[in-house]
């Protein structure tokens, strides 16, 4: 953990591109003992796909900073003024965080991983890529719209069909990552915002899911005996993910939609709104299994050892009451 927080650190620190790629494979290489740590097949199955991934996600930001530096003479991170180093690199990136199309190991990965590992891999790891993101400024804007309406698409029809809930969060967040990437070029302020919105929501999510030990849709239709209150919030919370007014997850989607139509990009927008269907009847298809329905009693298991939690609540009440409050909040937002 230590290791993970010196490589983000690292990253956010540097102008130069040489220690950010540093910062980067810290991180990578800080977060594969937690992932492997339980010996079972599938983690290391998990783990060998993101080492792998990352891996080659970080050797081609190095050649692409080292392109940048042979044409240009400029190792800063601001100077990346050639259109081939920033395309390689913005294409990087993109590999590192798991946009669409080159997304198909982050639902993989994160299925191997337990929940709380799985929830620093769907945060923590985002932060540094991001900070690189938003200095350098990818110059490609067809590039970016193209990389977050495929996200925003893939997102939503990639989580339709799963009854794992580890993959519908990963689908979860390719599609809001997504959303990041289209309105970069345009307001980065809002891409930041959109990123910390989705921390608290995701956060609140994994944490839910954690305290019902839950990995799959049937586990958490039993979710209602164990915690009550909690199971009556979480629809709020997936609905909040969604994207739905009055919930806080409305706020970025309402300002990134605001921006796109200002810009003149009205298909753009309508496309993504589209797809941000997708996603929400995913959403809805937990929130029915979770509160709408009685689970059938032929469940392995079916009533699970009621043995007092000994998980933290504070972290989830938090995330919990930001996920579903801050809406209000979005006037001294816009006016910071």
């Amino acid at each position: 953990l230590f290791g993970l927080g010196l490589g983000t650190t690292i990253t956010f620190a540097s102008s130069h591109w040489l220690l950010a790629w540093m910062g980067l494979e810290m991180n990578t290489l800080a977060i594969i003992p937690l992932m492997a740590q339980h010996h079972h097949p599938r983690a290391v199955e998990a783990t060998t796909k993101y080492f792998l991934t990352q891996a080659a996600a970080a050797a081609t930001l190095l050649f692409a900073s080292m392109t940048n530096a042979w044409l240009t003479g400029q190792w800063e991170i601001q100077q990346v003024t050639h259109p081939l180093p920033n395309t390689m690199i913005t294409i990087a990136l993109a590999l590192k965080i798991g946009l669409a199309p080159l997304h198909a190991w982050l639902p993989e990965v994160l299925q191997g991983l337990n929940l709380t590992t799985g929830l620093i891999l769907s945060t923590w790891q985002k932060l540094a890529p991001f900070a690189l993101i938003l200095q350098f400024q990818p110059s490609n804007s067809t590039l970016l719209v193209i990389l977050g309406l495929t996200s925003t698409l893939v997102g939503g029809w990639g989580g339709l069909n799963q009854t794992q809930l580890r993959k519908i969060l990963a689908y979860s967040s390719i599609a809001h990552l997504g959303w990041m990437i289209l309105i970069l070029q345009f307001s980065p302020s809002i891409t930041l915002l959109t990123l910390l919105t989705y921390f608290i929501m995701t956060s609140s999510t994994f944490l839910v899911f954690k305290f019902n030990n839950s990995t799959n849709i049937n586990t958490l239709a039993t979710s209602w005996v164990k915690a009550p209150a909690l199971t009556a919030l979480t629809p709020l919370i997936l609905l909040s993910l969604g994207g739905l007014p009055p919930l806080t997850g409305f706020m970025p989607k309402w300002l990134i939609l605001q921006e796109l139509t200002k810009q003149g990009l009205a298909p753009t927008a309508t496309l993504a709104a589209l797809s941000a269907l997708l996603s929400l009847y995913f959403y809805l298809r937990l929130s029915y299994a979770m509160t709408l329905t009685i689970s059938p009693n032929n469940l392995t298991g079916t009533t699970p050892w009621r043995l007092p939690s000994t998980q933290l609540t504070y972290p989830l009440a938090t995330s919990t009451t930001m996920t579903i409050c801050l809406l209000p909040l979005t006037p001294s937002i816009s006016a910071l």
